[in-house]
């Protein structure tokens, strides 16, 4: 600390000058912990210290040699469990990696471990690999080290501080209406395909539901209801329900889904169907489209069609009252604002 800079105002209590703001600087178990406490008043930062030696305090004396490899093991038993099959494999990947690379792991102390520790091992593992594997990589760590400060195994997470990589912006194609009508012809005049009528079905109410592949994986016949015209659904990325209306254009479809299907009877014959939407996308000469690219076309077209974007948030099982379609979505809003402005005439 520079003397100029730095005023001493109480045993652990330190003043920046510059800006007022006071900051935490504690010793506790052999290790040096500084923490801004994010005010210029004397009384408040006084209460914030007590507060922060207090946490320090709570932390278990019995679990201070625990490694960082029993943290992890600690992270997977308890929390991996509740997530979606995908998240977990994901996950216990990147786990796996951590035990196989990070030197120490099963003999160093977590208290030992500094953040510049966390971001010489990213920095290692990482560097070939995208932004978002970066960003999942240092997601993982967060939680884990989350669930070391729970258990009071330490008394704030090395990583904490930690920022994450700006993801690039990837160009996503969509298909257009049109080329999705022409996959779906496609998919079912394979005449060699025995499974052709069941992808075709899938790949059909994917575009014409706009909902994703988990969600249609896991709808029964007992979640459509013909005569109230609705579906309900379960977003597993969020673990939240939600409805979405039948649709016209995906009511024939739906009808004939539900014919003679008992009530607990999967709506699908299969969970997935890319190979025969990406067979059908070579044959017919277009850009390779994607499960998720049906999805885009949906929420797209629903926006050039006049729906408002709250309501589209709503299908899509989105909590945000359509934040995340407005961000995501913005290219299309703006030739369409165009075009309805075009009216006010």
């Amino acid at each position: 600390m520079q003397k100029e800079e730095w005023k001493r105002s109480g045993t652990g209590l330190y003043c920046y000058q510059p800006t007022g703001i006071y900051f935490a600087r504690v010793r506790f178990g052999g290790k040096l912990y500084r923490r801004s406490l994010e005010t210029p008043d004397y009384q408040l930062a006084r209460r914030l210290l007590a507060s922060f030696r207090h946490d320090l305090e709570r932390t278990d004396a019995k679990a201070g040699n625990t490694t960082f490899g029993a943290v992890l093991d600690l992270y997977e038993e308890s929390k991996l469990g509740r997530l979606a099959p995908g998240t977990q494999k994901d996950k216990r990947a990147i786990l796996a990696k951590l035990r196989r690379t990070y030197l120490g792991i099963d003999a160093l102390p977590l208290r030992r471990i500094r953040p510049s520790d966390i971001e010489r091992w990213l920095s290692r593992q990482c560097v070939d690999r995208s932004a978002a594997y970066y960003n999942a990589c240092l997601t993982t760590i967060r939680q884990a080290l989350n669930v070391a400060v729970e258990e009071r195994i330490i008394a704030e997470s090395p990583a904490a501080g930690l920022k994450y990589e700006k993801r690039s912006e990837p160009i996503r194609q969509s298909p257009t209406f049109e080329q999705f009508q022409a996959i779906v012809a496609s998919i079912r005049a394979q005449a060699f395909n025995r499974e052709r009528d069941a992808s075709g079905d899938f790949v059909e109410f994917m575009g014409l539901s706009g909902l994703g592949q988990a969600e249609m994986a896991s709808l029964t016949r007992a979640n459509v209801d013909l005569q109230a015209g609705r579906i309900v659904l379960y977003r597993h990325k969020t673990a939240k329900g939600f409805v979405i209306p039948i649709y016209p254009q995906l009511r024939q479809l739906v009808e004939r889904l539900c014919a003679g299907k008992a009530h607990d009877e999967p709506l699908f014959a299969m969970r997935e169907a890319r190979k025969a939407l990406a067979n059908a996308c070579q044959r017919l000469g277009f850009p390779p489209f994607t499960h998720r690219a049906l999805r885009r076309m949906f929420v797209t077209r629903a926006i050039e069609l006049g729906v408002d974007v709250k309501t589209i948030a709503e299908w899509q099982g989105h909590r945000d009252g359509g934040k995340l379609i407005l961000d995501t979505y913005s290219h299309v809003r703006a030739p369409h604002a165009g075009a309805m402005a075009k009216l006010l005439v």
